[in-house]
């Protein structure tokens, strides 16, 4: 076995996030993450003959040494080391709700496989790391596809379209980003109107995508921040999507990252996003800049806007 690399992105919250059926019809949590373009996470595996388990640096990064030690016995061949150190680097915040530690995970997973010639199919880094870290999110898959996916499962309830639709998003805080802990517990299953309420997002969401339509993205968007969070904080980030040209919001559900969301093919958006910067910080809502996300890979757009 030799050094092993991986990388691991992050995302920037949800789109969407609640209860949908699966092909059993069973309901179960899901996700649709918003692709951020903030520089992700890289580990770094070498395998330790001499010692029996993984050593992880950053020491606090336990969710990355479990996955390690998962994916050694998945994919290493019976006379592997069962140890090694591990190292992470990256500058993606904990507890905002941008996916930090799935993205520690899914580098490990890949820096193992690395280490063991091995490259792994997305179904297979999905997997692992539900059992490392109870819940992850869709950071395995580097294509474009908008995926519904259950988070606690590790499985693609459904690909919604093939990509999202060219979108500006001006990123802020909410709660002055105030780092927020996953709950490590199942939510249960709510009762069935609530469910179909979710599917009906769902449906939206999906013709919104195949539609290319990012006015449906964002109400899709907004309204599942509205189910999700009903505090001052949420109400000062819809105040500020009051502004002329401003399609919605996004939020993370489990976390504080948030964002406004603009049509960069429509009036003037620079202009829009410097009206919604101002907006924001009106509303003591700190700007963290703005991307652009959509029909590929997510590209920096612009800075910070004044």
């Amino acid at each position: 076995m030799r050094t092993g690399h991986g990388y691991g992105g992050c995302h920037h919250g949800e789109l969407l996030q609640g209860f949908f059926r699966g092909p059993d019809g069973r309901p179960r949590p899901g996700l649709v993450t918003l692709p951020s373009p903030v520089a992700g996470v890289h580990a770094r595996f070498r395998p330790d003959p001499a010692s029996p388990r993984v050593a992880v640096h950053p020491r606090d990064r336990t969710k990355a040494a479990r996955a390690a030690a998962l994916a050694l016995r998945a994919v290493a061949p019976p006379d592997a080391p069962a140890g090694g150190r591990l190292r992470l680097t990256g500058p993606v915040p904990a507890g905002l709700g941008m996916g930090s530690s799935t993205a520690d995970v899914v580098a490990t997973i890949r820096a193992v496989a690395d280490a063991c010639g091995v490259v792994p199919d997305p179904r297979t880094v999905a997997r692992i790391a539900v059992a490392a870290e109870a819940a992850s999110d869709p950071l395995m898959f580097d294509d474009p596809a908008v995926r519904l996916f259950a988070q606690r499962d590790g499985v693609v309830i459904e690909t919604l379209g093939p990509a999202l639709p060219p979108l500006l998003v001006l990123g802020c805080l909410l709660d002055g980003g105030r780092p927020v802990d996953t709950p490590a517990d199942a939510p249960p299953v709510p009762p069935p109107p609530v469910v179909d309420g979710y599917e009906e997002l769902r449906d939206r969401l999906r013709t919104a995508v195949q539609r290319a339509d990012p006015a449906g993205v964002a109400a899709v968007a907004t309204r599942s921040a509205r189910l999700h969070r009903t505090d001052g904080q949420l109400d000062r980030l819809l105040g500020a999507a009051d502004e002329p040209g401003v399609l919605g919001v996004q939020i993370a559900h489990s976390g504080n990252v948030a964002g406004l969301v603009v049509d960069p093919a429509g009036t003037d958006p620079a202009a829009v996003l410097g009206r919604a910067a101002r907006a924001l910080r009106a509303a003591g809502l700190p700007v963290t800049g703005t991307f652009a996300a959509g029909s590929g890979a997510p590209a920096v757009a612009a800075g910070v806007h004044r």
